[in-house]
C-alpha cells in the first residue's frame, strides 16, 4: 500500500515539475520565496492593530490574536521539523532514484522533506486569520494564496504532495487549536468581568 502511495506521488511530483514554462518558474519562484510575501504579513498585522486595538479599543485583543499567530508560526515550524527528523523522508532532489529526472528551480533544500513547513506556515496562518476576521473574501483569499505557495514547492521540485498535503493538515490543526485555546481565554476572562 504505501509503495503505490509513493509510487503515486513521485509520478504527481514529476507530471507538475516537468508542466512548466519560463513564465511559470518565475511566478512559481515568487510564490515559493518567503520574502515577497513580507507586506501581505504587514497588511494582516496592521488590519488586526486598526481594527481591534484603535476601532474597537480591545489592545489587549489585538496583542493575543497576535501572539496568537507567531504561536501558529513557531508551532507549524517545530513540528514539521520535528515530523521530518522522525520519519526521514528524503526530499526529491536528494532522494537517488529521482533526482535526476527533478527540476530544482530552488536548490535541493534540506535532506528531509516530509512534511513541508511551507504548507504548514502558510495554512496555518490562513486558517487562525479566516477564524479571527470571518470575512468570507478574505478567507477565500488566504486559502487561495496558502494554495499556490503550497502547490510553488511541487513545481520547484522541493516537495512531494503528500509532504505538502500533510503540511497543510498539520498547520490547519495547529492553528484550530490555537484559535481554541484563545476563544477558551476570552471567553473566561469575559465571565470573571461579570
Amino acid at each position: 500500500m504505501l509503495d503505490r502511495i509513493s509510487e503515486f506521488d513521485t509520478y504527481l511530483l514529476l507530471l507538475i515539475n516537468g508542466f512548466n514554462s519560463p513564465f511559470w518558474d518565475k511566478v512559481m519562484l515568487l510564490f515559493t520565496a518567503r520574502l515577497p510575501w513580507l507586506p501581505l504579513y504587514a497588511i494582516i498585522l496592521g488590519y488586526i492593530i486598526h481594527r481591534y486595538a484603535i476601532k474597537d479599543g480591545k489592545t489587549w485583543y489585538a496583542v493575543s490574536v497576535i501572539l496568537a499567530i507567531i504561536a501558529t508560526f513557531a508551532l507549524t515550524d517545530i513540528g514539521s521539523s520535528f515530523i521530518k527528523d522522525l520519519t526521514e523522508r528524503l526530499r526529491p532532489g536528494h532522494d537517488p532514484s529521482i533526482s535526476h529526472l527533478v527540476r530544482l528551480l530552488d536548490g535541493k533544500g534540506g535532506m528531509y522533506g516530509f512534511v513541508s513547513s511551507h504548507a504548514a506556515n502558510v495554512f496555518g496562518l490562513a486558517t487562525i486569520t479566516s477564524l479571527v476576521f470571518r470575512k468570507k473574501a478574505y478567507s477565500i483569499f488566504i486559502f487561495l494564496w496558502a494554495f499556490i505557495v503550497s502547490y510553488s514547492r511541487i513545481y520547484v521540485g522541493r516537495h512531494y504532495l503528500t509532504d505538502v498535503l500533510c503540511g497543510a493538515l498539520l498547520g490547519i490543526i495547529i492553528a484550530a487549536v490555537i484559535y481554541r485555546l484563545l476563544m477558551i481565554m476570552f471567553n473566561n476572562k469575559k465571565k470573571r468581568k461579570r
